[in-house]
């Protein structure tokens, strides 16, 4: 085959991906779409020009296939994996570097924000991924909606409780699930799922029980979170997914995890320790919590948090508007616990989570920096060997 005959055509991972519509916001040419299922992109259109690659939460996006002719939107649409890479083409050695010449530069300038793809972690249990999706949707029930934060806190945060009856919905700490706003946006279209952490573990609220439970925070003129915290108990909702095959839970006992959070980033943690907490309370492996909130009556879960015991979840609480206090952030908490921090994050059995807004993995990639210098250990090392071997989670929104 020659070079001219080969298209080196971008996909989308519909395991990886957690449908959070990101890339088809980003894509300044409408190349990205989607249909019920998955998000695809349109070989047509895209030129490369890789806006898309750095603002994904997961790297799903950043997937690749040397092909004689395009994937159509169609068969992208029905994927439930990516197909492998076509033995005959990959092994044209001169095509791929023709090819990866033509945008390659453009690729590695772009990779820049993800810093290499998420792996799961090697002991994390097989998630189930697109159960239902936008033209199936499961049926869940609200069982509870209940206000975390203080009545007088700025922030409204709930913890509401879906029950999906005898409706299968399988899933693990770390995936996320859509919800369905009902109506419709101001193009006349139907609103797509938004998505949410599940924060419960994986056999529900109370043991063995079809339930699941969301951290959701009421957002000014939000359509989905004032719509969710406005629910009452009895209604009906739309869901999507299980979506998420990488931001998962170690089943390893000896595993150490170290978790980053603000707000109602807190979710998928909540779910780790309750899992720990209840398959495996004897662990040699140990959780270390730091959670960022403005005051204590705004930081979900203080106070179920505080009566975890300290043999299980090492917490560091970090507010940076209580008045007459100094302003203290995760990433300033770190550093102060620097001695510790260094010693997990040299430790093979430790597993870094960070979840929150978008911008503050940067405050605690420097932080951790800085641990290291002091340590006299590399971080830029450290986190190549987490990330490869599927020890270090990003999820920021």
């Amino acid at each position: 085959m020659h070079a001219d005959a080969i298209l080196k055509q971008h996909v989308i991972d519909p395991e990886i991906c957690i449908r959070c519509n990101t890339c088809e916001e980003t894509c300044p040419r409408d190349a990205v779409t989607h249909d019920d299922n998955n998000y695809v992109v349109n070989a047509e259109i895209c030129n490369y020009c890789m806006d898309c690659i750095s603002p994904c939460p997961t790297g799903a996006i950043d997937n690749w296939r040397l092909v004689p002719r395009a994937y159509s939107l169609e068969e992208q649409y029905s994927w439930e994996e990516l197909p492998k890479q076509e033995a005959g083409v990959a092994a044209d050695d001169a095509t791929i570097e023709a090819l990866e010449d033509d945008v390659g530069a453009l690729l590695a300038e772009a990779r820049k924000g993800l810093g290499g793809k998420a792996v799961a972690p090697a002991s994390a249990s097989k998630p189930t991924v697109n159960l239902y999706n936008r033209g199936k949707p499961a049926i869940a029930t609200v069982t509870g909606n209940f206000r975390l934060t203080d009545a007088q806190a700025d922030s409204d945060v709930r913890h509401i409780i879906l029950d999906f009856g005898d409706q299968p919905f399988p899933v693990l700490e770390g995936q996320s699930i859509g919800i369905i706003p009902p109506g419709v946006d101001a193009a006349g279209k139907p609103h797509v799922p938004r998505l949410y952490s599940v924060a419960s573990e994986r056999d529900g609220e109370k043991p063995n029980t079809n339930n699941l439970a969301l951290t959701v925070k009421r957002e000014p003129g939000g359509v989905c979170s004032n719509y969710l915290c406005d629910l009452p108990r009895g209604a009906r909702v739309e869901v999507t997914g299980p979506f998420g095959a990488t931001f998962l839970m170690p089943n390893d006992p000896a595993a150490h995890l170290l978790m980053i959070c603000t707000g109602t980033g807190s979710a998928p943690f909540r779910a780790f320790t309750e899992r720990r907490r209840r398959a495996m309370p004897q662990a040699p492996g140990h959780l270390l919590l730091f959670f960022g909130a403005r005051r204590p009556e705004e930081l979900p879960y203080f106070g179920p948090l505080q009566k975890v015991p300290e043999s299980l979840l090492t917490r560091h609480f970090c507010y940076s508007r209580v008045p007459g206090q100094p302003r203290t952030y995760v990433q300033d908490r770190i550093r102060s616990e620097g001695a510790r921090v260094a010693a997990l994050l040299a430790d093979p059995h430790t597993h870094v989570y960070i979840c929150g807004l978008r911008g503050m993995e940067s405050g605690v990639d420097e932080a951790f920096a800085d641990v290291c210098r002091h340590a006299a250990t590399d971080w830029a090392a450290i986190k190549t060997t987490l990330r490869d071997s599927g020890r270090y989670h990003v999820e920021t929104y």
